[in-house]
């Protein structure tokens, strides 16, 4: 465990000390800014009976904060240290595989959780100037924290997987996202399919992400969902974890 902990400290520092970690958390509070701006000018003096979370999640900001900030900040997790070359020092030394990818994808959600704390404080203006009393309602803050959180897992676990495949950043990025926009489609179909019938359709389904988005932002916590991120998280890191193994084959 104390490895664990030296290999997480080691991981986030490298966020903080170089400066595309700050580039990445202005590029977020900007994008999110921007989103409460549109939703503000929408309420105007107006009270809504929607809670302002889920009108944050229907809005395309968010969807496109998600999909460009993880493959950012999961490229350079393998991928810098595979072209610096100072992976395989890394693994020569009293570590194990697991405990490198485990450290790389908590660091990389710490991070990614720090970039959405702006957001608390559109949350406060918004419950201070557009008569949105329910903004900052702790179940509705808390689920859709929750859906960020397990979003985020998702995401940047397939963004580990993409950047232990090269030492190209670039490339990982590319993989990750690519990964991201295969994600989106069929969260797309799934939200085509109104009533589901088969096995195929409900597998389909659990793939709804803008559903489940939609019942975090409420305040409203499925099981079903939650699993769902949980499990594909964990096929990604197993995937990782089997990559960063196969050195060892060659």
């Amino acid at each position: 465990m104390r490895i664990y902990w030296t290999l997480l400290r080691r991981e986030l520092s490298a966020f903080f000390f170089s400066w595309m970690g700050y580039v990445i958390i202005a590029a977020v509070t900007l994008l999110t800014g921007l989103s409460f701006v549109v939703l503000v000018q929408n309420l105007g003096t107006d009270p809504s009976p929607m809670p302002v979370t889920e009108m944050f999640y229907l809005s395309f900001y968010f969807w496109l904060t998600l999909l460009l900030v993880s493959p950012v900040i999961s490229m350079r997790l393998f991928a810098l240290e595979k072209a610096a070359g100072t992976f395989e020092t890394l693994m020569t030394t009293a570590v194990s595989d697991l405990q490198v990818v485990l450290a790389k994808f908590t660091a990389a959600v710490v991070f990614y959780m720090i970039a959405w704390l702006p957001l608390l404080v559109c949350l406060f203006i918004i419950r201070r100037y557009a008569q949105q009393g329910g903004a900052l309602d702790p179940g509705t803050v808390y689920g859709m924290f929750l859906g960020i959180f397990l979003t985020g897992c998702l995401f940047l676990s397939l963004g580990c997987f993409a950047s232990s495949l090269t030492r190209n950043q670039m490339t990982a990025a590319t993989l990750s996202f690519a990964g991201g926009v295969g994600l989106f489609s069929l969260a797309y179909l799934a939200r085509k399919i109104s009533d589901p019938v088969g096995w195929q359709a409900q597998v389909l389904a659990s793939f709804n992400l803008f559903e489940q988005m939609h019942d975090f932002a409420r305040g409203v916590v499925d099981t079903r969902a939650v699993i769902f991120y949980a499990s594909a998280t964990f096929l990604c890191l197993f995937l990782t974890l089997r990559v960063v193994e196969s050195r060892r084959w060659k």
